[in-house]
């Protein structure tokens, strides 16, 4: 298989269960003991945060492509970001680094359309939401995202800033993560992306109305899939 390499750290609870998954699932095609050639990069939360909330894209630019430098210098064959508000930056990313990278956006995407979805609710940080880049790239695939009011993107930015990037689950956050995806199916939301990769350690497809797509997920699938021979098949 080709090499993996993960920008990670942004933040560890994603980067974690993006290296579950994708062993897990490796594991599960190979058997025994077998377990994927993966490389990670982690970088600081707190760093990458700041650039994000001061608009300093560039400087986040830079910090990502060395990042994805270091990466392809330890043998990586295809490039992710462990998370979704730096995809901002995707595009450029893709063109400065000498080795394919999978599009978290664009692995949601084709889970969305294989549902016949063509109306989808967002959540994630305010940046995600508030920003549009999720909006420009599922409209080339003729899915439309709508997103919460602003008093309820405060709340989902404030519960995943102060407690799930320490993994702290409580259920009266679920409460309010369930109460503003019903808005979102009033509003004629068919399902809802989970658009920051540590909402799913909170709400699970059993919790929802309606269909969730786990970011983390897809795209982790995704990149295993290219990693893949043509052969080899995911279960």
């Amino acid at each position: 298989m080709k090499k993996i390499g993960i920008i990670g750290g942004l933040s560890s609870e994603s980067t974690i269960e993006y290296y579950r998954l994708l062993v897990q699932q490796y594991n599960k095609i190979k058997g025994g003991l077998s377990s994927p050639d993966i490389i990670i990069d982690s970088l600081d939360l707190e760093t990458l945060t700041n650039q994000m909330q001061n608009e300093n894209y560039p400087g986040m630019l830079a910090n990502l492509k060395q990042a994805a430098k270091n990466l392809v210098a330890g043998g990586a064959e295809v490039v992710i970001m462990a998370t979704n508000t730096p995809h901002i930056v995707f595009e450029d990313l893709q063109k400065c680094t000498s080795v394919p990278m999978i599009s978290i956006m664009d692995a949601t995407a084709h889970k969305i359309l294989e549902m016949k979805i063509n109306k989808i609710g967002l959540l994630g940080t305010r940046f995600t939401m508030q920003t549009g880049y999720y909006h420009k790239a599922l409209k080339k695939f003729s899915i439309e995202v709508i997103v919460p009011e602003l008093e309820d993107q405060k709340l989902i930015d404030k519960i995943i800033y102060e407690e799930l990037v320490y993994h702290t689950i409580t259920e009266e956050s679920k409460k309010t993560y369930l109460k503003i995806i019903g808005n979102l199916q009033k509003s004629g939301a068919q399902g809802v992306i989970l658009g920051c990769t540590e909402i799913p350690l909170l709400v699970k497809q059993e919790d929802s109305p309606i269909p969730v797509f786990d970011t983390a997920t897809n795209h982790a699938l995704a990149v295993l899939k290219f990693a893949l021979s043509d052969e080899e098949k995911l279960e």
